[in-house]
């Protein structure tokens, strides 16, 4: 899971600027994690200190200057590094305020950025694509560079590295529509150069970003038709010379019309990237978002609106995010989980031992087509087999953009009948896959232009198909609760996997709002529940095992109203009736079961009533009594929730509503009975406490010698 927390303004933009220029040449890490360098398009450098929200220093080169490269930090000497009008290098300290008296050597040649590393000399990356290191270049500023880059050939971003203590360039260059990469050593000099190849007329990269990791770096590229590809880049690569390096599919954001112009791409941890400039979904418009996706499991993890429309660009450092928008840079928090699928789905589902279901799909994420074609011509071969799966996908293709041409403007008749054929194929792929969540999205943007066309039937199969995904077709299951479609919301949380905690508790509100009485006519899956569960059925339960009695001095310090708890009697020893009816209890059951992290779903529940509160505790509370009499702990039913579940619910709502609850006349009663419970509990593990050394005892002891059949032992513990 990844969240973006609340943001606030570092700085404003400076007046006048067009969407190819923001005003902000670069943003780079400062002395802390705490410290920022800032940039400007013009003559400025200016130091802030982010958790003030001011600058701490400024710099300003003289007019008709200009400096052309973002400013660093010199790790080893805490001095600032920058270069004005490309070919002039400026160097000064905290205490330096006049930048025309600051340090400065004029170089041979221009410039294209200056990089920074922790525990190195800072990098020189010129224009034309030689590298030299900051102390070697000032031991000689007039010394010949080479010519790295061939004839129009231009450097279109840069990065460094730092590999056993050996500082590493890798950076791309682009000519005639062509892309290259450069990696570039320096213990000992070596260049390696990479073709990357094009995606086409008028598609081309416009983001970069690069992870090192166990001596591989990993390049993400962002192009302009949406396409996110993953690069990786061996640090002894083992043929010399210009070498073609493939590229496979990592993800296809949802980029309806057109191609993006002003977007930015950036990695963070554990499997998630950032990105600005491209939409969540392919219904948001011509607004401009901050996106975080897992790239592990291609989910939308959050999102943010940016006001007054973003210019591509964004920096990360320490945990933040810096972005620039309208008329101001943007910093905001972010926080990411580790990439597993526990965390990429939320809480993960407890199943039963006795639940029989089908095994589910498991798509090879690896198989993309492209993955495909770029081993087949490294090796030089292509089987029988490759060609017809490549046959299969571009038959697949054409069928996908048929259907969405035949739904256009048909009834809901035809649109079944149009579609029947296609969900019945089914095959196993990524891209039949993205072809139902564009014929959900084509049928979820017609529902809503047209609120007389709703064809149920059809979506409910879409959601059967388990292919979905909330990522892929936001929207989906707010149609489902807008139409009061309590089936296809059931649907949808029962397939859906990566639904977020604000869509979850729209749905338990919904689902709490609705009367029994209206569900009479809804169809409504009834795994989940027994006959046992609906309203005037009354449960009478004694605990299973040891029910300790609770003394004096278990008792609450509330006066609870008729029927009135015998202080002598176990938390579970009562008679309870369940709250709501049998359908409603069917659809509660799959919120229980839902995917979620509890950091996030804790802030939306403080939006149910007190009433709605009451009624679901009241529901948990009969699950728990019901559960707690069983041996095995869990209901009946192929979808019932377990122990855990129930509990985690019940400790989620008191963590979200107590306060209100304890003035509440109408809950004391139920926090009466959950207090008992607790109560009840801690003497159980007090008393099991105390067995602790026995069984530590009996577990010490020897076996001495061979006992028969039938023995009578006197085993002496003390």
């Amino acid at each position: 899971m990844a969240a973006l927390y609340e943001g606030f303004t570092l700085c404003g933009l400076a007046a006048g600027q067009s969407w190819e220029n923001s005003g902000i040449l670069g943003i780079e890490p400062g002395r802390d994690a705490d410290h920022v360098i800032i940039t400007g398009a013009g003559n400025t450098v200016t130091v802030y200190k982010v958790s003030d929200q001011k600058p701490l220093g400024s710099w300003a080169a003289k007019q008709g200057q200009a400096v052309t490269c973002p400013a660093v930090l010199h790790g080893q000497t805490g001095e600032y590094v920058a270069v004005q009008d490309s070919k002039v290098l400026r160097i000064w300290r905290d205490e330096d305020i006049n930048f025309e008296k600051v340090f400065k050597a004029t170089l041979s040649a221009a410039v294209s950025r200056i990089h920074a590393l922790p525990s190195s000399e800072p990098l020189v990356l010129f224009q034309r694509g030689a590298v030299r290191q900051l102390d070697a270049l000032l031991a000689a500023p007039q010394q010949a560079v080479e010519e790295v880059l061939s004839e129009e050939e231009v450097i279109r971003w840069s990065s460094c590295f730092l590999e056993a203590e050996q500082p590493l360039l890798l950076f791309s260059t682009e000519k005639s529509g062509e892309c290259f990469l450069y990696l570039q050593k320096l213990s000992p000099n070596v260049l390696h150069k990479y073709n990357i190849g094009s995606e086409g007329k008028g598609v081309c990269p416009i983001g970069f970003t690069a992870t090192l990791e166990n001596k591989c770096i990993t390049l993400m590229c962002l192009y302009s038709n949406g396409c996110v590809y993953k690069l990786l880049v061996s640090l002894h690569p083992s043929a010399e010379g210009e070498q073609h390096l493939p590229k496979s599919l990592l993800m296809k954001l949802p980029v309806s019309e057109g191609v993006l112009h002003r977007a930015a791409i950036a990695c963070l941890e554990e499997g998630h990237i950032a990105i600005v400039g491209a939409p969540p979904s392919a219904s948001t418009g011509d607004r401009d978002f901050l996106c975080i996706w897992n790239t592990n499991f291609q989910t939308l993890q959050a999102s943010k609106e940016l006001p007054g429309g973003a210019y591509g660009q964004l920096w990360c450092n320490a945990g933040k995010l810096y972005v620039t928008h309208g008329k101001v840079l943007t910093v905001l928090p972010y926080r990411c989980e580790k990439s597993s699928l526990a965390a990429a789905l939320g809480k993960l589902k407890q199943t039963s031992t006795q639940e029989v279901t089908s095994s589910p799909s498991v798509l090879n994420w690896n198989s993309f087509p492209h993955e495909e074609a770029a081993l087949e011509q490294k090796t030089g071969m292509r089987t029988r087999r490759s060609k017809l799966n490549l046959k299969s996908q571009a038959t697949l293709a054409t069928s996908i953009t048929q259907v969405l041409e035949d739904i256009k403007g048909v009834s809901r008749e035809e649109v079944e009948e149009v579609l029947e054929p296609f969900l019945s194929c089914s095959p196993v792929s990524p891209q039949f896959q993205l072809g139902l969540a564009h014929i959900a999205m084509e049928l979820l943007k017609r529902c809503q232009a047209d609120p007389g066309f709703y064809p149920q039937s059809v979506l409910a199969r879409l959601a059967q198909t388990g292919r979905l995904s909330h990522s892929s077709c936001p929207g989906f299951l707010m149609l489902a609760l807008e139409k009061r479609d309590y089936f296809l919301a059931q649907l949808c949380l029962q397939h859906f996997p990566d639904i977020p905690e604000a869509v979850t508790c729209a749905c338990l509100k919904a689902f709490l709002s609705v009367a029994d009485a209206d569900l009479v006519q809804v169809s409504v899956d009834l795994e989940g529940v027994s006959l046992m569960d609906g309203p005037g059925q009354s449960l009478e339960v004694v605990q299973n095992g040891f029910s300790p009695v609770l003394l004096e001095e278990d008792s609450c310090d509330v006066q609870l109203t008729p029927p009135k708890l015998d202080q002598s009697s176990s938390w579970t020893d009562v008679s309870l009736t369940c709250p709501v009816g049998l359908k409603k209890s069917a659809l509660l059951n799959e919120i229980i079961r839902s995917s979620y992290s509890e950091s996030f779903l804790l802030p939306h529940l403080k939006d149910l009533s007190a009433q709605q509160v009451i009624l679901f505790l009241q529901y948990l509370q009969y699950l728990y009594v019901r559960s707690s009499g069983d041996v095995y702990t869990q209901l009946p039913g192929l979808r019932a929730p377990t122990m855990t579940q129930i509990m985690d619910w019940v400790s989620l709502l008191l963590d979200a509503h107590f306060a209100v609850l304890v003035m509440a006349p109408e809950a004391k009663e139920l926090l009466a009975q959950l207090h008992r419970f607790v109560r009840s509990q801690v003497r159980l593990y007090s008393e099991l406490g105390k067995i602790q050394g026995t069984l530590q005892e009996l577990s010490k002891i020897k076996k001495e010698q061979e006992i028969g059949l039938y023995s009578i032992e006197v085993i002496e513990l003390f």
